[in-house]
């Protein structure tokens, strides 16, 4: 005799599963992958707990045809559904639909597909160590004295004629090694290897919903905060985004080149929204489950794109942790920078530290420490910038330093230390520190924040630019009096007006970032002038816009020598990155200084440096000024635009003259 929820299968209908609470929801036994393939069967599983009825079909194709197969999945006590397909299945393709509350919601890829078809609405049953470059099994991340991190978009890193690239927009550009510009300067890897930086950082990677991968032909463009497919590399970057595995082997062969190169890769990761929520993975597997709502019932927004996800549910907790193992094992990750990271718990942000550490100890994880509105969690439970120091190792973006150096997020027009308006020294200082108590600063002058939220100096990023705002060259010609019509020379461009102050400003801006003791971060491209023709947020702005015009290289290689000497200083002279907010207190202290003048002095070879008192001047006046130092013989490393560590000259006495709208380095033995 059948049973009585075997003859409701018969019959259509399934039993309700329902719970009080999310808090109810079982949680998996084991984790949540989704597809196991090996050339005797497949297994499948999807964790949709109030399911009444899930589907598995395959395909024969990405798009478009008929399903070849359809299997009733078989549901455990953990809410989890499970299905076996025998015989080799590699190369086909696979759905999941789940039936609740009476109607399917839709055919999706699951939560967690590794591998998708061309446009990312079907899974791909592959073998994924068919995907390894030669050599993957041995690919090592390098180790660094420092971290600088600079921050790059596949396209506009690539796409410029000047860039000699081949792969332009794509994960293989960073894979090609002897391409220069016009006038034969190094671009690509060889320049970032050459630059000195030591993480590269990729915009959103993973498969995202914007652009349509089939059609590479058409100019699409987009950053990608706009999550699908979160464990997929993005098909667009890819040369060929039909072939399932290519996008994966050629994100491998990325990492494994930056690698021998040095450098390590920091993945951009959102975590904290997704496209939209009826068409979401998420809400087609398990409707409400991942995301967060307000008290009258609406769906939270604290992302900006109307919803925000709900990282401290259990699953969801578990998917962000197991996402992360997974990119760093599969695709050897070396580090996550967490979009809007305030609408995530703070909870959940250390079980993701502790996860990821016991894979690599060196892992680097840092975010943004806020978010668009305020998160639906508790106060003080979120992973704002103001409770980071609950979460030691991982670090947050200071807007402090930021926004006292160029101005306010706000208003682009407005100016602040390097525009000469008084007022903002304190801001830079808190920056300068890396966001830790110091005993000169006086918080009740900084901009944001009237209380250190950093335990240790490396819990803050410093930086002046990143890619959601005007790069630095545009902002100083919005913002700063007389540099509104400045332009920088090109090989087809003559030198503009106001050309010397815009790079003055913008040296001098970058100095306080380099020598602060955060963990400093740059925008591509900066460090040859770049602008995206005063375009404040240009995430679907074409390539005219947002293309780094590799040919300044040419024509400035003073300012990328500048940078480069920047970042040599960090990485040679530990006094920079003391990372120990007790040795920053002992070791650091400001001197005295004028308005929009900020100087600071590093003594008794702090962090055990060769050079005795190092002594840094920032100097935002449009005119020289004299600052009162300890007396000693100096040698000058950088001043008035020029930066050589082999020495520039001796100065001695007990003061120090800077150049306008720069900074001056001495130090002593």
């Amino acid at each position: 005799m059948l049973g009585f929820f075997a003859l409701q299968s018969l019959m259509g209908l399934a039993r309700d599963y329902q719970y009080a609470t999310y808090e109810d929801y079982p949680v998996p036994a084991g984790s949540l992958q989704e597809m196991t393939y090996s050339a005797a069967e497949t297994t499948f599983q999807l964790w949709a707990p109030t399911a009444q009825r899930v589907e598995l079909k395959l395909y024969d194709s990405a798009k478009g045809g008929k399903a070849t197969k359809s299997v009733a999945m078989k549901r455990s006590a953990d809410g989890t559904w499970h299905a076996t397909v025998k015989g080799d299945q590699d190369g086909r393709f696979y759905t999941f639909n789940v039936r609740h509350g009476g109607k399917w919601l839709g055919e999706n890829p699951g939560i967690n597909a590794r591998s998708v078809g061309v446009g990312g609405k079907r899974g791909a049953i592959i073998d994924l160590r068919q995907t390894d470059p030669a050599g993957w099994c041995c690919d090592v991340a390098p180790k660094r004295n420092d971290i600088v991190i600079y921050e790059m978009h596949h396209r506009d890193f690539s796409m410029a004629q000047a860039s000699g690239i081949t792969n332009k927009g794509k994960f293989l550009a960073l894979t090609e090694h002897g391409t220069k510009t016009p006038g034969g300067h190094a671009t690509g890897i060889d320049h970032l290897r050459e630059l000195g930086v030591t993480h590269v950082h990729i915009l959103p990677s993973y498969d995202f919903f914007t652009v349509d991968e089939e059609h590479p032909e058409i100019p699409q463009y987009n950053w990608g905060y706009d999550p699908l497919n979160y464990n997929v590399p993005e098909g667009s970057y890819s040369t060929n985004a039909a072939d399932p595995k290519a996008r994966i082997r050629e994100f491998k062969q990325m990492v494994q080149a930056l690698h021998k190169a040095g450098i390590k890769l920091v993945l951009d990761v959102v975590y904290n929204h997704t496209m939209d929520i009826d068409n979401s993975n998420f809400q087609r597997t398990v409707p409400g489950y991942f995301f967060r709502k307000r008290p009258d019932g609406s769906w939270g927004d604290a992302s900006g794109c109307s919803n925000e996800t709900a990282s401290e549910r259990a699953v969801m907790r578990q998917y962000m942790i197991e996402s992360v193992e997974y990119w760093m094992r599969e695709y050897h990750v070396d580090g996550f920078r967490f979009d809007l990271m305030g609408i995530h718990d703070l909870e959940t942000m250390r079980q993701i530290r502790d996860a990821a550490r016991r894979i690599n100890p060196d892992v680097l994880i840092y975010g943004e420490g806020w978010a668009a509105a305020a998160p639906q969690l508790p106060e003080g439970t979120a992973a704002m910038k103001a409770d980071i120091g609950q979460a030691e190792g991982i670090a947050a973006f200071s807007d402090e330093i930021r926004d006292g150096l160029r101005g306010p997020f706000s208003d682009d027009h407005k100016t602040a230390f390097l525009g000469g308006e008084a007022g903002h020294e304190e801001s830079v200082k808190f920056g300068i520190a890396g966001a830790i108590a110091h005993p000169q600063i006086n918080m009740q002058k900084v901009n944001y924040s009237k209380q250190p939220w950093a335990k240790q100096p490396h819990q803050m990023i410093s930086y002046v630019s990143c890619h959601d705002d005007m790069c630095l060259t545009d902002r100083l010609r919005a913002s700063v009096a007389g540099l509104a019509e400045a332009t920088v020379s090109s090989t087809t461009q003559k030198a503009g007006k106001g050309e010397a102050d815009l790079i003055r400003l913008d040296l001098l801006a970058q100095t306080a970032v380099f020598t602060s003791q955060g963990i400093p971060f740059m925008q591509a491209g900066e460090e040859v002038l770049r602008d995206k023709k005063g375009v404040h947020n240009s995430y679907k702005s074409p390539d005219d816009v947002n293309a780094i015009d590799w040919s300044r290289k040419d024509v400035h290689p003073e300012v990328f020598d500048y940078y480069r000497g920047l970042i040599r200083l960090r990485n040679e002279h530990p006094a920079f990155r003391l990372n120990d907010a007790d040795l920053v207190r002992r070791h650091l202290s400001f001197l005295d200084a004028p308005s929009n003048v900020v100087a600071f002095r590093l003594a008794d070879h702090a962090g055990g440096d060769v050079w005795k008192d190092i002594i840094v001047v920032l100097n935002a006046q449009p005119s020289s000024v004299s600052v009162s130092i300890p007396e000693d013989d100096y040698e000058t490393v950088a001043h008035d635009g020029r930066i050589d560590l082999n020495g520039m000259g001796w100065v001695s006495g007990n003061s120090v003259a800077v150049a306008p709208r720069s900074a001056t380095i001495i130090y002593s033995r």
